[in-house]
Order: structure tokens, then sequence, then C-alpha cells
């Protein structure tokens, strides 16, 4: 009898103590023993990225995983600058593009939780252009032009933040939007710097949707309304909010819109691909917005940064939402960010919560990604998922478009969990 109550008086200490404990202050190094993790097995994956490099697949990665809280991997690869040949370094900074849209979700997230908005509010609401919308209807190819019908109801902000709204890409959209977005004057993307983004937005709101609000899922510029929804709401530029709120608590101090002088250095250049698919230099004109000093917040796509700032915002999110003592979301809002939002329509396999694709059990049965894990890249090969149920944040920053091998992506993500031994 007595031997019966002390195993139970252990097992609700365990529960208790289980129950209470605190989430990780902030990322530490460690080894990857202490966290169940094989060091013979995280060096395979050096292997691949050292041979994907002298196939001439890429110029140089940074790779970086953390479990518990603990940086048990974060090593740099290859070079930076193809034509100078300087080495790839842990801290250099990236274009993230559309890893961007997570952060500024999470920014209006934290405005959602001090009562700002409702998630099925009109985005007309709070920017008039979007009244009244309508839908391409039919389109005439030889000379864009188009007729419309009206829309069965209003674009939400939940309908933005899941990208079912209707609203496509300009530029690198499909054909028939990137016409009419061209007609419309509306630039997109990153580097319009002789504009606003509310420029942007406000000739957005009056053109025509691909297809009914909440009808499907098509990725567009989307979080873009967003980064100037936070505008209107804080009545402030989307890089101070950013920073005010989310930059400087998290101390993500590498993360910018445009870079300050002294960071500039170590911006990694972009590649491109030659004819056999191999890692080739380009021209950085126009992808030197990162070096200028800019006014254009694309709230989808303009950020730069390394890959320790970005798994610190990932951090974060697996601490429900506390960082190094700064709460920036409550739990709960965390859970609901991280939930299925788009019913039974799929992103591949998956599903998309508030800002983020949810990997579904016929998800997790393609890589071995756990189910509930939440993820998203940037176009110029820049890649993250973050993994609640093991613990594990995990990035693998490149540089290159277009890039064919994305199998060095996917290798990645399975070679991330053959490596653990729990």
């Amino acid at each position: 009898m007595k031997k019966s109550f002390l195993f139970l008086l252990a097992v609700l200490l365990i529960i208790i103590q289980s129950c209470t404990e605190k989430p990780v202050s902030q990322l530490t190094v460690s080894t990857p023993e202490s966290v169940q993790v094989s060091p013979e097995r995280l060096n395979r994956i050096d292997t691949m990225l050292i041979k994907s490099i002298k196939d001439g697949w890429i110029a140089g990665a940074v790779g970086f995983i953390a479990r518990d809280g603990k940086i048990i991997y974060n090593r740099a690869f290859g070079e930076s600058d193809i034509e100078t040949g300087t080495p790839m370094k842990t801290d250099d900074i990236f274009r993230i593009a559309s890893q961007t849209k997570a952060i500024t979700s999470i920014g209006l997230m934290m405005m959602y939780e001090e009562g700002k908005f409702l998630l099925d509010d009109p985005i007309s609401k709070y920017i008039p252009e979007f009244s009244n919308p309508t839908v391409i209807d039919k389109y005439n190819p030889k000379d864009t032009t188009y007729t419309t019908i009206p829309a069965k109801r209003e674009v939400t902000i939940r309908d933005l933040l899941t990208h079912t709204s209707g609203i496509d890409y300009a530029g690198i959209g499909s054909p028939m939007m990137t016409a009419v977005y061209t007609k419309g004057g509306v630039k997109g993307g990153f580097g319009n710097d002789n504009i606003t983004i509310g420029d942007d937005i406000r000739a957005l709101g009056k053109l025509p949707l691909v297809h009914q609000p909440g009808e499907r899922f098509t990725y567009g510029l989307n979080v873009d309304v967003i980064g100037y929804l936070i505008e209107i709401l804080s009545g402030k530029p989307l890089d101070q909010y950013f920073r005010e709120r989310i930059f400087e608590p998290l101390g993500m101090n590498d993360t910018w819109f445009y870079l300050p002088e002294d960071k500039k250095g170590r911006l990694v250049k972009v590649n491109t691909e030659n004819a056999e698919h191999k890692v080739a230099s380009m021209p950085q004109d126009a992808l030197n917005y990162p070096l200028s000093n800019g006014k254009y917040f694309a709230g989808g796509a303009g950020l730069s940064s390394t890959t320790k700032d970005y798994a610190i915002f990932l951090q974060m999110l697996l601490n429900k939402g506390e960082y190094n003592g700064r709460r920036l979301l409550a739990r709960r809002t965390v859970e609901l960010i991280t939930s299925n939002q788009i019913g039974d329509l799929y992103v591949g396999k998956d599903k998309f919560g508030l800002g983020f694709e949810i990997t579904t059990k016929e998800g997790q049965a393609q890589l071995g990604v756990t189910e509930g894990s939440f993820a998203w890249g940037g176009y110029f090969a820049t890649t993250y998922w973050a993994d609640p149920k093991e613990r594990l944040v995990c990035l693998l920053f490149m540089q290159q478009y277009p890039m064919s091998h994305g199998e060095i992506q996917n290798k990645f993500r399975a070679m991330v969990y053959q490596a653990l031994t729990d």
C-alpha cells in the first residue's frame, strides 16, 4: 500500500512539474546529445550540402536546427558571392522574401489581441477601396480587356491571412492577373521606392478578384494588404511597427526592410541558373532594394534577415507567444494561428493557418515532418518550419532564383528527422 502511494505521488509530482515548466527563455548553443540528436547523423546534412555545392547546384547555404531551445546545428557552406569567392558565414543576411508574411501576420494578430479588429471584418471597413468587390468573368488575352460580375461577399481579414480572398500576385501570378494588375498600376513585391505600400494597395483594392472570396487558395498580395492594414491601425509605418513591437522585444537585430550601413556588407548575393541548371551569377540591380534607403515596406516580401533572427521568431511561437521574458501573443492566439483556417481546401496535401502552412497527416507521410508543424519559405530559396511535437526549429537559407534543385530542401527536411535518437 505504501509503495503504491509513493508511486502515485511520484507520478503526480511529474505531472505537476510538466504543467508548470516555463517556456524556453532564449536560444542557447548546446550539443546534439543534450537533446537526443545524433551528431554523426547531423554530419550527413553537411555531406549533402557540400555535394550540392560541388555539383554546381548552389553557391552556398546556411543550415540551422534547434531543439528544446538548444542550437545544435548552425553551419555555413560555400560562398556568399561567387564572383569574389567570399565564404558564407552563419550570420550572413538573406533576402527572405515571402518569409516576411509570417512576421506581418503575427504583427496583425498582436493588434487582434488588443481588440482593434475581428478576423471576419470586411477589409473595406479599414481600406474603403475594397468596397463592392467584383470578380473577373470574361478575359480577352489579346487586348487584356475583361468583364466582371459582383462578388458574392466582401473580402475579410481572415481571407487575406489565409490567401483565399481571390487576390493574385503582380508579376509572378497568373498571366491574366499580372496583365490586369499592370494595367491597373499595381507594382507589387518589393523595391518600388517611388511609391509607398499604401499607394499600391489602394490601387489593388479597385481591381477585380480572380475568384469569389473563400472559394479557393490563391497565393497573392494578401499579406501586403495586411501590412498596409497594420499601418492604418497602428498609425505607424510598417518598419517602425515591426521594430518597436517585434524585432526589438525579441532581439531580432538583423531583420530589416532596408539594411543599415553597418550591415550591408553581410548581404548575400542572389544567384541564378544557366541552361544546365547550374548556379550562375545574376545582375544585382533589380535586387539591391535592401541596400537602398527606401519607403516601400512590402508586408508580403520585403524583409531581409539571418537564420538566427528568424529562429528566434519561430521559437517565440513554439513557446506559445513568449521569448526571453517578453510575451508577444497569448497561448490561445498562437493555437488559433497554427490551426486549419481553410476548411476543406488544401495547399498541396497540407492546410493553412493564419500566415503559415500547417502539415497534415498526409503531409507528414511525404518527408516525415510532423503533423501540426507550421512552415513556409521565400522566393530566393529560403525555407523554414517549426515542429511543436518534436520541439524543433529548422531553417535552410540559400539565395538563388530559379532553383531547379528543390530536392536540397526536401533532403534537409528528411535528414533532420533521421538524426533524432529518441
